[in-house]
């Protein structure tokens, strides 16, 4: 079965950007065109967080353990996955697609499934767990197509 058909939508994600787009060509001879664009700023953690992690006593007067430092970075790219979910499910719900190829680098994918609403996991015609939100659209098509034939 074909995977990416004309009107298939392909979401390329990472933990900061997101872009959303539609193929107006068939699976042999893709051709994505941007629907829509989604950034979300995410320094790097030291530029996050200030404070060392803290320690808790161990209830006798002595030193207890050290708790580690909370992870900003790491936390807003979870957030992003938890938005990226949902504006999914309000496409999905507003019946902007009808089949979806996921494509996300393996820890954003990991992050972002427990998030999909079941209308968008329905929808899912296929996933690549790759980062590709760094390449102009033309090579995205090539490994969309090339990671596709390959499956």
């Amino acid at each position: 079965m074909q995977r990416l058909t004309h009107g298939t939508w392909v979401v390329v994600a990472d933990g900061e950007k997101a872009l959303f787009m539609e193929n107006e060509g068939d699976g042999q001879y893709p051709v994505l065109r941007v629907r829509r664009l989604e950034t979300h700023e995410n320094p790097p953690d030291r530029d996050q967080g200030t404070d060392k992690g803290g320690q808790i006593g161990n209830g006798r007067g002595g030193t207890g353990s050290a708790m580690d430092q909370t992870d900003f970075h790491q936390l807003e790219k979870d957030r992003f996955a938890h938005d990226l979910a949902q504006t999914l499910y309000k496409l999905a719900h507003a019946g902007r697609f009808d089949r979806l190829i996921l494509v996300a680098a393996p820890q954003t994918l990991g992050a972002i499934r427990p998030e999909l609403h079941k209308e968008v996991q329905d929808r899912i015609v296929g996933e690549i767990a790759k980062s590709l939100t760094s390449m102009p659209i033309d090579k995205i098509e090539k490994a969309i197509t090339d990671e596709l034939a390959a499956a």
